[in-house]
Order: structure tokens, then sequence, then C-alpha cells
């Protein structure tokens, strides 16, 4: 079978570049995990380094061979996102660091690796508005749901909702400032 770009993909694919284009830069997120069940909380800041991808970068070339796309029918852009993370509590992990790349073709959002898994994963996404892309992932009988929306030039927001078995689980919430 063929692919041919429709209506929607020559819809998102600029309003997706646009957007990710508009992420470049350095971000400091502090972002709270409530779990529903027992109430916890869990603080995490993180600084966060988002890199714009054009269509021939090798990280998006790599990222396709991974995914098993024909070479004929490339990423049209993507990111490489940095971090390193602290978790504020008594209790909390040792700092945490990594890398992930995303990459877009149509309405499709294809990473890497996942939030809980190294497998590469995809994610379908719709825009809300210019600013507002929402994305929903499923593997390992979970689900992520996430808004990020990007406020101005310095300040974004997102949120994750993170369920098991039908059920939500936890709720992620993070406000992000441009460093």
């Amino acid at each position: 079978m063929s692919y041919v770009p429709g209506a929607t993909q020559l819809l998102v694919e600029p309003t997706v570049a646009a957007f990710f284009r508009n992420c470049h830069g350095d971000w400091r997120s502090e972002r709270r995990y409530y779990t529903i069940k027992s109430g916890e909380t869990q603080e995490v800041v993180s600084d966060i380094s988002i890199r714009f991808l054009e269509r021939e970068s090798p990280e998006l070339q790599q990222l396709a061979a991974l995914h098993g796309l024909p070479d004929t029918i490339p990423l049209v852009c993507g990111t490489q996102v940095t971090w390193e993370s602290t978790y504020l509590k008594k209790a909390a992990r040792k700092p945490a660091s990594g890398s992930t790349v995303f990459g877009v073709r149509g309405d499709i959002l294809y990473r890497d690796r996942g939030f809980a898994t190294p497998k590469p994963i995809t994610a379908d996404f719709h825009f809300r508005d210019p600013h507002t892309m929402v994305l929903k992932t499923a593997y390992d009988n979970s689900s992520f749901e996430e808004e990020i929306r990007l406020i101005g030039d310095r300040t974004r927001t997102r949120q994750t909702i993170i369920s098991r078995a039908g059920e939500e689980q936890v709720i992620g919430q993070y406000l992000e400032q441009r460093c």
C-alpha cells in the first residue's frame, strides 16, 4: 500500500512544525504527580532542553528506521528532548536524566521510547488550537493522555492522565518556564 498525504495531514503538519519550533529552547519544569487512590504526591523539578529537528536530520532518519518506516516517506519534523530531573520529597529517588526523540508524519507522533518503556512507541495527536497539542498513547495495558499548551513565548503547561486497565491512576501537572 502506498502512502498518500490526506487533507488532515496537510493541515496538521505545518501546525506541528510551528508548535515544535515554538517549544525549541531550554525550559525549567516544575511538576507534581498525584496518585489518585493513595492521595500521594511526588514533586519533581527538571531542566529540559528541546531541540527542533528538520526533516533530514540524522535523528529523524534513525527514528524512522527504528519504526520500520520506508525511506521514501520521511518524518516531517521532530524534536529531541533531554532532561535532568530532581525529586523533591524525603524518600526521593536519585536525580534522573535522559533523552527522547519525537518525529511526526501525518497525525502520528513517533517516539524512540515511551513514558514507561524503552521500546519505540507511537501516539495519536491533534491540535485543540495552534497552541494546544493533545496526545494519546497506549501500550502494556496502560494509556496516557497528555495536553501541552503554549502560553505566550515563555510559558507552557502540561497535564498527563495515566490509566491502567481503563482506570485513572496518576495525574501529572506541569508548569514550564523558558530559561
